[in-house]
């Protein structure tokens, strides 16, 4: 077994309007930053696992996101996996 650090972005798809970004335009628009030209929002998550190997965590993760983290219907998801070094 190994422990590893999991760094999991969520995200709208491009399809789906995005009112908090939209929002975040316009206010910076309002404070001067007419070049931002769209913000979309979306979620930082931080895991830390204990799994057989890469590929274990890499599945524990996927289920994770498809089950909890993230709405596959309407989010993306990513994530990238580092193991942990051991003392």
């Amino acid at each position: 077994m190994a422990d590893f650090q999991a760094r999991i972005y969520v995200t709208l798809r491009p399809s789906v309007l995005d009112p908090a970004g939209v929002a975040v335009c316009s206010g910076l628009h309002q404070l001067g930053y007419e070049g931002v030209e769209s913000v979309r929002i979306g979620k930082y998550i931080e895991v830390q696992l204990t799994a057989a190997d890469q590929q274990d965590a890499q599945t524990q993760l996927d289920q994770m996101c498809d089950r909890l983290l993230a709405n596959p219907v309407i989010e993306n998801y990513c994530f990238e996996i580092t193991e942990l070094a051991t003392a």
